[in-house]
């Protein structure tokens, strides 16, 4: 590990004490190695004048919710410094107290919550103090003679302390051993927490974080002596999953249903992931507990270990964490029963989560724990915390409160919806209408800036001629094995061709019509319902016309071919009804807001008719303009749960036409 400071980048964040504190943080979030996802917390020492012109000692602490890789002056809270050493000389304190104390006691009531450890950081005789959860340390103190290898590593420059719960607990255990040690004295430079992680400290940025880079490269390198190359690395090269991603799909089904609601699945099938999951007994060290306790709050206790039977593995995991927490709960009410990431042996690691921000901050973790797993039980066997010790973790009320902080659930959050046509117009308005409302969108279309123009709602775009057969397999099978699933399918790809009767129609005009606006339909179809069979809440919607009901003449091609996707549209909810899959149709009309339909197409039409284009706009029974956006939002009505009981449906959405009625 190689000390990340660099003068002239430190310069930019100003020469003052919270500047550097900033700066130094942002060099420890920027090592995984390190910190991962909100993990670690910094502080500095400061005086400064009140509103009032007073002089006070602050303690500026990492504010809960801020991530140290990105953290910014605002992201920590000034505590003044007396209150928080008051609080440490306190026989005992509730952590609804001290997180009231704390707040009581900033001087920016606006600032972020203080960390946990803000009495714990203010302590400590040092101006900067740096706290990390680095693998290598977990590894190290996770050992099954980690205590005695650690303080053999060390010896006196570090002071080596039993684990204990965060927050005044831990502060007070560390009050009590600074009441016989004086840290300066014995030039102590950290401490190790055993299966927690590391404080260092000094009265200079530059020299604390460099500290704890130097202690944690002894670590590695202690490590790296002991461990030799491990089995999954040497294996890596030539070891590869063995990709199957309808299980993958059956997967994150499995573990939908027991979260109860959709999960996004990312897989990691690197060579490594799948190494790891191939290593013998991976199912015993594998599902141990986590490298640092922190880590339950996103990942549980442990992963799942997925045998043959996909089913039985997940109900397994669940009937074990409803064991577990039965063993340790006291008035607790018990959190969902899913795992939050998998070891699949061949396959890889897999990652689950509510949103696919969520699901990405478990990969991250996962991956991390691997690899420390992996080297903690190459030196002599992994034993994390027990698992009560975790369980007060996981259900520790300070930790629950900030995933509870988040927003309201979406109706699609977790969905993936796959979207053809999606370049303009209704598909656009489709996919956007879905990414709204939470679904990972994957857009489908032959424009050539469609990947552009899915990035402008969150979502993927990738170019595919949806006639020809394996750029739409191959796009099914990516969508999958980005997102572990679909379960809405919107297809809406077509095209209008122009006006010709019968007698005057070029035979290609009608092929290609055919071809585009009903056999690439079905082609999509045959290859995508299998992995919808796996979907939550499943829903297949074709994009139809007012033209099947109400054919015009010189459009025969058009109608003929929308009228035929009408009836595979009925055909398909009565295959896929028995599978718990509703296929229903909209029938838009008298759509303006699309690049059909420019200004001088629209007047020439209104004056066919003998109005003005705001009449022909609204020439419906109800006298409303149907925009695009208003097909989206149908369509993602129906998509969502307020059709759950509808099937084979055939919705107008035309403000009402009197040949149709």
């Amino acid at each position: 590990m190689q000390s990340l400071w660099n003068d002239q980048e430190a310069a930019t964040f100003g020469t003052d004490l919270l500047g550097q504190r900033v700066y130094t943080s942002r060099l420890l979030g920027r090592n995984p190695a390190l910190v991962l996802h909100g993990g670690g917390n910094t502080s500095v020492k400061v005086t400064e004048q009140d509103f009032f012109g007073d002089s006070v000692d602050l303690c500026y602490v990492k504010g809960s919710g801020w991530d140290l890789a990105t953290i910014e002056r605002a992201g920590f809270s000034p505590v003044r410094m007396a209150a928080l050493l008051k609080m440490s000389k306190l026989d005992t304190m509730s952590d609804e107290d001290m997180v009231l104390q704390q707040r009581a006691a900033m001087t920016n009531p606006n600032s972020p919550a203080a960390s946990i450890e803000a009495i714990l950081h203010a302590i400590l005789p040092f101006r900067f103090v740096d706290h990390s959860h680095a693998n290598a340390i977990s590894a190290l103190t996770c050992a099954a003679d980690g205590e005695a290898r650690t303080k053999e590593l060390f010896g006196k420059r570090v002071l080596v302390l039993p684990y204990v719960m965060p927050g005044f607990v831990l502060a007070k255990q560390v009050h009590e051993v600074l009441q016989k040690t004086d840290l300066r004295k014995e030039g102590i430079e950290g401490i190790v927490l055993l299966k927690h992680g590391l404080f260092t400290f000094a009265d200079d940025a530059k020299a604390s974080y460099e500290k704890h880079i130097e202690l944690v490269t002894m670590a590695e390198e202690h490590l790296a002596g002991r461990a030799g190359v491990s089995p999954a690395t040497s294996e890596a090269g030539i070891l590869h999953a063995q990709e199957d991603l309808l299980s993958l799909a059956k997967l994150r089904h499995a573990v939908s249903k027991v979260r109860g609601f959709p999960q996004i699945a990312r897989l990691n099938a690197s060579p490594e992931a799948v190494g790891y999951t191939s290593l013998p007994n991976v199912a015993t060290f594998g599902t141990r507990g986590p490298l640092t306790p922190d880590h339950s709050i996103r990942t549980k206790r442990a992963p799942a270990f997925i045998g043959e039977d996909i089913e039985a593995s997940v109900q397994k995991f669940a009937d074990d964490y409803a064991a577990y927490f039965n063993r340790h709960a006291k008035s607790q009410t018990m959190l969902d029963a899913a795992p939050r990431f998998a070891i699949w042996p061949g396959k890889g690691i897999v990652s689950f989560g509510d949103t696919l921000k969520d699901a990405k901050i478990v990969f991250d973790i996962a991956e991390s724990t691997a690899a420390t797993v992996q080297l903690g039980e190459s030196i002599g066997g992994w034993e994390p915390l027990p698992e009560k010790d975790i369980f007060e973790i996981e259900y520790w009320d300070l930790e629950q409160a900030k995933l509870r902080k988040g927003p309201a659930r979406k109706v699609h959050q977790g969905k993936v919806a796959l979207v053809t046509g999606c370049a303009a117009g209704i598909g656009f308005a489709i996919a956007e209408s879905l990414a709204e409302q939470g679904a990972q969108v994957v857009g489908l279309d032959i424009d050539k800036d469609i990947p552009e123009i899915m990035k402008r709602i969150g979502g993927i775009g990738i170019v595919v001629n949806l006639t020809e057969d394996q750029p739409v397999q191959d796009a099914i099978d990516f969508t999958v094995r980005e997102f572990g699933g679909i379960d809405i399918v919107v297809s809406n790809a077509g095209i209008f061709p122009k006006n010709d009767p019968l007698d005057a129609m070029v035979q290609t005009d009608w092929d290609r019509t055919l071809m585009i606006n009903l056999t690439s339909h079905q082609k999509l179809m045959n290859k995508v319902i299998p992995f919808v069979k796996q979907g939550m809440d499943a829903s297949i919607i074709f994009v139809g016309s007012r033209n099947f009901k109400a054919p015009g003449p010189g459009a025969s091609a058009y109608s003929c071919s929308k009228a035929a996707l009408t009836q595979l549209c009925r055909v398909a909810a009565l295959e896929l009804a028995p599978h718990q899959i509703r296929v229903n149709i909209v029938h838009p009309d008298a759509v303006f807001d699309t690049k059909l339909w420019t200004p001088e197409a629209l007047l020439k039409s209104a004056t066919r008719y003998g109005m003005t284009v705001e009449e022909y706009k609204t020439k419906n029974l109800m006298k409303v303009e149907i925009k695009s956006k208003d097909i989206g939002n149908m369509v993602s009505a129906m998509a969502s749960p307020l059709f759950a009981k509808v099937t084979g449906a055939q919705i107008p959405v035309d403000g009402g036409n009197d040949r149709v009625i």
